[in-house]
């Protein structure tokens, strides 16, 4: 094969695969909005959209900034949490589940660690009554060292401005204040959902373990919806885009409005297949879509068959089985 004729062979590849992922993820759908994010490994990097854009701990422009050291780790004793590690400073110290203590591996990085500065390994020591043996370090992809809690990257978050902050809790349901061992922070007495009752409106239907990953349900108001494989209904934003794909929903947002994780196309049933890939957002965290559009559960929602954020703020709808916000306004 002469050069001209391997060249062109290689632009029309890779002319067939742009083409391919722009009718995947729907451009002539119309949704272009600038410094979107692009599908999958190839995405370029983000502008921040809001990932910890917000003036913190990381930096004066909340941008992340130089990995800060630690020093004498503490113990603060939260009511809602239980105890909390702490840095010397009194910020909180948050792990993510992405990430692995066997071997001790960070997935945050870029954008991601924008948002969660990672905490320096140098010159950290345990907290008072923790074994020093927990403690270590991870050497990342830039040669930083990472300080490490029972094999468990510690991290702080932007948006913490104070100590005693703990705003990063729950975070994209991955992220979570650490425990003096390097566990999750266990909630204490008078966290979590304070005994109450569910909310109103869920239905009799099949067990959760029963259902696929993603499903499709029949609810008398709005009609065939998609929910996850708990029966919980599944939510579209928006103020996102598919193409390119973009969340609009960040940080304290996604405290309210966790996402949908990645889910195999083998375990769903009666959901559209085109477009069915995973977001891999700035924060770290990775979101399952339809038509590729990002999508969500609601934490007002208590029980299978809730559809308590339909239509909550004009911008958030149930989601059809072809990936359309059911009853958004045309």
């Amino acid at each position: 094969m002469d050069m001209n004729t391997w060249r062109n062979a290689s632009l029309a590849v890779t002319a067939a695969a742009v083409l391919a992922l722009t009718t995947a993820c729907g451009q002539e759908q119309g949704t272009e909005t600038p410094n979107g994010q692009a599908v999958g490994a190839a995405n370029p990097a983000a502008s921040g959209g809001g990932y910890g854009s917000e003036a913190g701990y990381g930096s004066a422009d909340g941008g992340g900034g130089e990995a800060k050291p630690a020093g004498q780790l503490a113990i603060w004793d939260s009511e809602d949490l239980g105890e909390v590690l702490t840095d010397s400073a009194g910020f909180t110290l948050y792990r993510f589940d992405k990430d692995s203590a066997k071997p001790p591996k960070s997935n945050c990085e870029g954008d991601c660690a924008k948002a969660w500065p990672i905490v320096a390994a140098d010159g950290a020591t345990a907290a008072p009554g923790v074994d020093p043996s927990l403690i270590g370090e991870v050497t990342r992809a830039d040669g930083t060292k990472q300080l490490t809690v029972d094999g468990w990257p510690m991290y702080r978050y932007a948006k913490d401005t104070k100590a005693g902050d703990a705003n990063g809790q729950g975070v994209g349901g991955t992220w979570y204040a650490a425990a003096p061992d390097g566990g999750k922070a266990a909630p204490g007495e008078g966290g979590g959902d304070g005994g109450q009752e569910p909310a109103g409106g869920g239905e009799e239907g099949a067990e959760p373990a029963d259902l696929a990953g993603l499903s499709v349900r029949k609810d008398p108001k709005l009609g065939d919806i998609v929910v996850d494989r708990d029966g919980m209904t599944v939510y579209r934003f928006t103020k996102d885009s598919a193409w390119p794909m973009k969340s609009a929903c960040t940080d304290e947002c996604l405290e309210k409005w966790p996402v949908v994780e990645p889910v195999d196309k083998n375990d769903t049933e009666g959901i559209l297949k085109k477009g069915f890939v995973t977001f891999d957002r700035p924060d770290g965290i990775q979101q399952q879509t339809i038509d590729c559009w990002p999508i969500y559960t609601f934490a007002g929602d208590k029980a299978p068959g809730d559809t308590n954020g339909q239509g909550v703020g004009g911008t958030w709808y149930a989601v059809s089985p072809d990936g359309k916000p059911v009853g958004a306004p045309k």
